[in-house]
């Protein structure tokens, strides 16, 4: 699933960069622009963005690889059709519990220490799952697996953003969004290559090798400062600080934490509470609604199956697990556009360009289904499943995510945020448990165009209640939303809310 949620890049104008040199000498080829401290800290830097998008890597991986086990798995089991959607709902559901543990369990035992947690999860997940020796055995070992997909999803982002300095956070918490998908394309090529031998095991089992990569690397990593901060070891803090930013620096940096500590503090007690104001249930309601719509839009039916659904044209088995290297492909590079694209055309042009291409995308796909089967049939099958993948992750997946990132007000934010992505696991698990069943049901033909009903009905729900948050500081965004909230209250004849100050 992609579920990893890319941020606004953070760069200033005449700022630094990682290590403190300005632009201009970041820019500059000469190496005696970089002082050693600098390339110092650049290492370290890079460091932790190799370990801990590895948790990224892993989500795409565990999530990407089902494709092409499940034809094996189907023959090896004598699945039936709900058979392969328990099997590839179980890590989803998994997932969803994993997500809602995953946020506390890193207040508790540290950033780090949960993904040590996550990363021994991840290595004895996937060795179960190889070795499953029946099918129960195969569900409870993907739900296991799917704690620590969940856990990952929300500790990774959270560790790359607290450690970061400020003026490249956004860049390093949007290259977890591209490991994810990267490790979704990874998951499709090494099905490809072991599709030969029917080593569906083997495709299993070898996530384990970056899980142990993750796990061992994390030994050589601190803690985020802000974690540090939060449980009164400020000289720890202060460390880690020092090899991230200019000495001068630290001391700033440090107060700016505790302000926002002290401020986080006072929006958890006011949390609750906040959430029956009707401007801030309205929005809440409005960022479950963006997170249904990326999942019920059909896009993790053809991450999971893609192959069945190369299949049902006439391809081969192995010539279907790997004709989807070509979505895994198209994802990785739609994401990378999108992310470069998503401040400059703005949130909601993105969201209805996406849907209305994907509109498009599987109403031509569902007709295709009605053509002889033929190669030339498959290809075409292929190239519109590319073609919906490509608006898919260029538009929608950046849009939804960045917004359920800035659309909340502060004192509700991560409890309205942990609501809606908890809600878009549960919506990903209710697709892929229902996915194979209707398509042996109904058929590929108006499966697809199930999917595009609901494209159009997301593209009417984003025109009218996505908000647009370009360019917009997330305390200005927060007073148009409330004011917005007040006029859509009026306009439906409630009462008036009283002034509260979030």
């Amino acid at each position: 699933m992609t579920m990893a949620a890319p941020t606004r890049p953070a760069g200033a104008a005449g700022g630094t960069d990682a290590a403190g040199a300005s632009p201009a000498e970041s820019a500059s080829p000469s190496a005696s622009a970089v002082s050693p401290a600098a390339r110092t800290a650049r290492r370290f830097i890079v460091a932790i963005a190799a370990v801990a998008a590895l948790g990224g890597a892993l989500f795409g991986y565990d999530t990407g690889v089902v494709s092409g086990a499940l034809p094996f798995m189907e023959a090896h089991f004598g699945l039936s059709s709900l058979g392969e959607g328990v099997i590839t709902s179980a890590l989803l559901i998994g997932a969803a519990f994993g997500s809602l543990a995953g946020g506390r369990m890193s207040d508790l035992l540290g950033r780090r220490d949960s993904l040590l947690w996550a990363g021994a999860v991840f290595i004895g997940g996937a060795v179960a799952v190889a070795l499953a020796p029946t099918v129960p055995f195969m569900v409870v070992a993907r739900f296991a697996l799917g704690l620590a997909v969940g856990s990952a999803s929300v500790i990774t982002p959270l560790y790359l953003s607290e450690i970061a300095p400020p003026h490249i956070r956004g860049r390093l918490v949007s290259f977890n969004s591209l490991m994810i998908v990267s490790g979704q394309l990874l998951a499709y090529l090494v099905n490809a290559v072991l599709a030969r031998w029917e080593a569906w095991r083997w495709m299993l089992g070898l996530a384990a090798l970056p899980a142990v990569a993750l796990f061992i690397g994390l030994f050589f990593l601190p803690d985020t400062p802000r974690w540090y901060v939060g449980k009164g070891r400020t000289e720890q803090a202060a460390r880690v600080l020092r090899r991230t930013l200019p000495a001068g620096e630290v001391d700033g940096e440090l107060a700016r934490i505790n302000r926002a500590r002290a401020l986080e503090a006072d929006a958890r007690r006011g949390a609750w509470r906040d959430l029956r104001t009707p401007w801030v249930r309205r929005i809440l309601l409005v960022g479950i609604g963006l997170a249904a719509v990326q999942q019920i839009t059909g896009v993790n039916a053809v991450i999971y199956f893609a192959p069945k659904i190369l299949a049902g044209t006439g391809l081969g088995t192995d010539a279907a697990i790997t004709a989807t290297i070509a979505v895994g492909a198209v994802s990785v590079l739609a994401t990378a556009v999108g992310m470069s694209l998503i401040d400059k055309v703005g949130r909601r042009p993105m969201l209805l360009t996406g849907l209305s291409g994907m509109t498009v995308s599987l109403a031509l796909l569902g007709a295709s289904f009605h053509l002889p089967k033929s190669t030339g049939v498959s290809i075409l099958v292929l190239g519109l499943m590319v073609l919906y993948m490509g608006f898919m992750q260029g538009t929608l997946n950046t849009g939804v995510w960045l917004l359920l990132a800035e659309m909340f007000p502060l004192k509700v934010r991560g409890l309205a945020m942990g609501a809606a992505v908890f809600v878009m696991w549960l919506v990903n698990f209710a697709v892929a448990l229902v996915f194979p069943v209707l398509l042996d049901a109904a058929g590929a033909s108006v499966t697809f165009w199930i999917f595009g009903l609901m494209c159009v009905v997301s593209l009417l729900f984003c025109k009218r209640y996505a908000p647009e948050t370009k360019g917009m500081a997330l305390e200005d965004l927060e007073h148009e939303l409330r004011k917005e909230g007040a006029a859509a209250g009026a306009a439906n004849g409630n009462t008036p809310e009283r002034r509260t100050e979030t």
